[in-house]
């Protein structure tokens, strides 16, 4: 049997008023680079996104449920889901499948009526509000070293920014399975996604 290694570094931030999600857009398979372009966060609803580590095929599978779910509750509601809402039911459908998992590791983040909100998700459903930072994939290890080492409470999302791409740059040097372009995402009383020319501003300042 041929071991397959999958790898990957995402990265949230709980900033005052709002959260950033980072990820780099390489997809591997072993030391097979599949993909330079791979889209790792996803929006679910209008201020909840995802980020997703792991195997495509299973992350793709869980967005496109949890996007329907989120869209049916607003429908029906006339109002999104929490992002906490969001989060238990991605994690009681992982739950559910624990003996033909989902090879995934996730991040929940967004803002609702309590404020901004991070959570962590692993292959088994267990599910954790983190109160400042959290990294998942392959390059996790080197991206939590910058975040514990730069992070402040009450930092800005602007701030939070920076510093999640630091986290994500740092990883892409030390971790082959990470690489090609960081995306980023800001979500305050909006979603927005970082481009130019900020993004080489960013660059730039890192």
């Amino acid at each position: 049997m041929v071991e397959v290694f999958k790898g990957t570094t995402t990265v949230g931030v709980l900033c005052d008023g709002g959260v950033v999600l980072a990820s780099e857009s390489r997809a591997t398979m072993g030391s097979f680079i599949a993909s330079s372009q791979a889209k790792k966060i996803y929006q679910i609803d209008d201020l909840v996104a995802m980020t997703t580590a792991g195997g495509v095929g299973d992350a793709q599978s869980l967005v496109r449920m949890v996007q329907v779910e989120a869209r049916l509750y607003k429908m029906q509601r006339g109002e999104g889901m929490t992002v906490k809402a969001v989060s238990t039911m991605l994690a009681n459908i992982l739950s559910s499948r624990r003996y033909y998992p989902f090879m995934v590791q996730l991040i929940m983040g967004g803002v609702d009526r309590y404020g901004p909100r991070i959570y962590s998700l692993d292959a088994l459903g267990g599910q954790i509000e983190e109160r400042r930072i959290v990294a998942t994939g392959s390059g996790s290890p080197v991206a939590y070293g910058v975040l514990e080492a730069m992070y402040k409470p009450g930092i800005s999302v602007e701030e939070g920014t920076v510093l999640a791409a630091r986290a994500i740059r740092n990883a892409l040097k030390r971790d082959s399975a990470s690489g090609d372009k960081i995306e980023l995402v800001r979500i305050t009383d909006k979603y927005e996604e970082v481009g130019e020319p900020e993004y080489t501003e960013i660059m730039n300042i890192i």
